[in-house]
């Protein structure tokens, strides 16, 4: 069964409102209350003001923001969609995801990438052309840290010796879910993930985000049975999710052409895609949240 998250509307612009769409615990509530799955958060610590004058978007941290989502709610899971793992310390990052993991009772879905804007690495104090080994790095400490067992690890930047965390998060594990495009993305995911989400925004955005442009569903389920049997080869049985982010012409008003919309669900599902996240384009006001989220929640969740 196809599944549905809302992403909570991140505006472009230099002085965007952050909160234009409704008080974040506001909208959480109503995401829920519409039949949502689930709420997500992206993140950007410190854009650059290039990006932000040419449409990109400050973002809230994503993990403290989604905090207020679970104690807000008691059903929806919250993703971070996405972090960026190389910003971080994995040990850091690892803590911040099994703390929320923990209190939101399970319900984190842990939505990583490798990031891509030169001028907030650089801000960071991250290389970016470490982001690839970086990431990987992340992707070994993660559940050795969640295991709550005494380990030891040997970083680019870090030296673990005869650590130990806990608690330990409710999930065993707590769900990876790679963004990006590229085979090293899908790779990583039949490896050692729990999930794909592929970027649908066209050339202009993967050019953007240094990743190679998606393609049609036909080639998007290509690529999603690929991952998948290599998955299969290597042993694992577990299933893998994919995330598709739909954004379709129309779907501000969801209840008109809701037929194409829900062919365009179908034909995604039949590719492979177990979870779509949509948003409402503008973000202008709580009040065009709410009537977005009811339509669409009427429409096509009930």
């Amino acid at each position: 069964m196809m599944r549905f998250i809302f992403h909570y509307p991140e505006p472009g612009g230099p002085d965007a409102n952050l909160f234009a769409a409704g008080p974040l615990t506001e909208v959480a509530v109503a995401v829920e209350q519409a039949g949502f799955d689930g709420l997500s958060l992206s993140e950007h610590p410190i854009p650059g003001a290039k990006w932000l004058d040419t449409g990109g978007h400050q973002t809230l941290d994503p993990f403290v923001a989604l905090s207020f989502v679970a104690a807000a709610t008691s059903r929806i899971k919250v993703l971070t969609y996405l972090a960026v793992a190389p910003y971080r310390n994995p040990l850091s990052l690892a803590k911040s995801a099994s703390t929320l993991d923990t209190l939101s009772g399970g319900r984190l879905i842990l939505g990583l990438g490798t990031g891509y804007q030169k001028s907030e690495f650089f801000a960071l104090g991250v290389d970016i052309n470490e982001r690839n080994a970086l990431f990987d790095e992340a992707l070994d400490v993660l559940p050795l840290h969640w295991s709550g067992e005494a380990f030891s690890y040997q970083g680019l930047h870090f030296d673990a010796r005869d650590v130990r965390s806990l608690p330990r998060p409710v999930q065993d594990p707590i769900p990876i879910w790679v963004g990006g495009n590229s085979k090293l993305s899908r790779r990583r995911v039949s490896e050692r993930a729990q999930g794909w989400m592929p970027m649908s925004g066209g050339a202009q955005l993967s050019s953007t985000a240094r990743t190679p442009e998606l393609g049609s569903s036909s080639e998007l389920g290509d690529k999603i049975s690929e991952m998948r049997e290599t998955a299969a080869d290597a042993g694992r049985t577990e299933p893998i999710d994919v995330l598709y982010s739909y954004q379709a012409d129309g779907l501000p008003t969801p209840a008109v052409d809701a037929d194409r919309h829900r062919e365009n669900f179908a034909e995604l599902e039949k590719a492979g895609v177990t979870w779509i996240v949509v948003s409402h384009p503008s973000g202008s006001s709580y009040s065009d949240t709410t009537e977005f989220l009811d339509a669409f929640g009427s429409t096509y969740l009930s």
